[in-house]
């Protein structure tokens, strides 16, 4: 899922607990009868392990007719994880993939040197309407991944280790937990697991990962005889083991790994360990993708400008707002902000011409109807 610009969460240091370090409290953003709560980044905790980003979607209860469309949208130097407790999403990728992702599965898409998705609700679950809810994550690669090839994997539920005990019940996203491991393939020493805990049920989350936290999703909790805040990330304190005991019936999110290999840098939907890695990969993908755009008009002023490229005028989350609010303009699926269209700015993967381009290659409509086909990469057409 692309950046949706929300409210940084409030980062609390839990100074007289044992067991939790900081709390992170989210602030639901309302995207017009669907919320999505940040809980990571926050200005003073990145990560979490090699976890960068952690959205909860929803809960929301669509009526027929109605669903997400989260556009195509490009993604470099990290690893979207997708993982539903309700409701479907049809996720449609540059490599040709195109998945519906239901409760209890996940998908694992490695961005790697660069993909674009889309993720809509299904023509189908659209005339039906109904519920939606779960998580969307992003988790940065090492740094000797960054630039590999992108991939796609989809785990269904029934494919997910199960682990009872004690009343509660596991299901293993990804990583391992008492020597039974996930299939799910990860770049990087993770931990990431849905808990089901009946109402009086404790369980003890080990010490064996050097960064973790819990998130509940439903119900309240305990953890080493405190209540913590509803609606909260709980950054654990490290190596010692910490007790989740359920006051009423409670779902939470266990996550968490071995800290990663130096700190990383987002700008909008990309990662890197680097600032000029990422400005870099920026001017390498954004020159190669004007040119089919741009091919009948190749000499205009605006498409030299947008060859050079120039620095953008405002921050990334400024930058994401603009975007999310303007429609598809010019010859591309561009949705970048009109003073950026007017300097010749273009920003990668999406090009940002303000006049149609009059190639007839450039006019063929896309199966939705009257929007030009839009080229994440050269060579590749793909249909959001």
């Amino acid at each position: 899922m692309s950046w949706v610009p929300c409210d940084e969460p409030a980062a609390v240091e839990a100074r007289n607990s044992d067991a939790i370090d900081m709390v992170l409290e989210g602030k639901a953003k309302d995207l017009g009868g669907f919320e999505v709560r940040r809980l990571l980044p926050s200005s003073r905790r990145r990560m979490i392990g090699p976890f960068i980003f952690f959205d909860q979607m929803g809960p929301a209860d669509f009526p027929p007719g109605r669903g997400i469309d989260v556009r195509p949208h490009p993604h470099i130097g990290l690893a979207t994880v997708t993982y539903l407790f309700a409701g479907e999403i049809l996720h449609r990728d540059s490599l040709g993939t195109v998945q519906p992702i239901r409760p209890g599965d996940v998908n694992w898409m490695t961005a790697g040197h660069g993909i674009a998705h889309s993720e809509r609700t299904g023509p189908e679950t659209r005339a039906a309407g109904g519920p939606l809810a779960g998580i969307q994550a992003w988790v940065a690669l090492p740094r000797t991944s960054e630039e590999s090839e992108p991939a796609f994997a989809h785990h269904p539920a029934a494919a997910l280790p199960i682990i009872e005990a004690d009343g509660w019940r596991l299901r293993l996203i990804a990583g391992h937990w008492g020597g039974v491991r996930s299939p799910v393939t990860t770049g990087w020493e993770t931990i990431y697991a849905d808990v089901a805990l009946p109402a009086g049920a404790r369980m003890s989350f080990p010490a064996e990962h050097e960064e973790r936290a819990v998130y509940p999703v439903e119900g309240a909790i305990e953890i080493d005889g405190r209540t913590p805040p509803a609606d909260a990330l709980l950054v654990l304190r490290p190596g010692r083991a910490v007790t989740i005991a359920a006051q009423s019936a409670a779902r939470v999110m266990l996550l968490g790994g071995a800290a990663m290999d130096g700190p990383r840098h987002i700008w909008w939907n990309f990662v890197s360990s680097s600032r000029a890695s990422a400005s870099s990969r920026r001017k390498k993908i954004g020159a190669s993708a004007a040119s089919p755009r741009c091919r009948a008009r190749a000499n205009s002023s605006r498409c030299r400008k947008a060859e050079r490229g120039r620095r953008p005028r405002q921050g990334p989350r400024r930058f994401a707002a603009a975007m999310a609010s303007r429609p598809p303009t010019g010859c591309g699926r561009s949705t970048a902000p009109r003073h950026h269209q007017r300097s010749g700015f273009r920003h990668p993967l999406v090009s940002i011409c303000r006049r149609p381009c009059r190639s007839p290659q450039v006019q063929r409509r896309n199966p939705r109807g009257n929007r030009c086909r839009w080229s994440a990469f050269p060579g590749r057409t793909f249909h959001g």
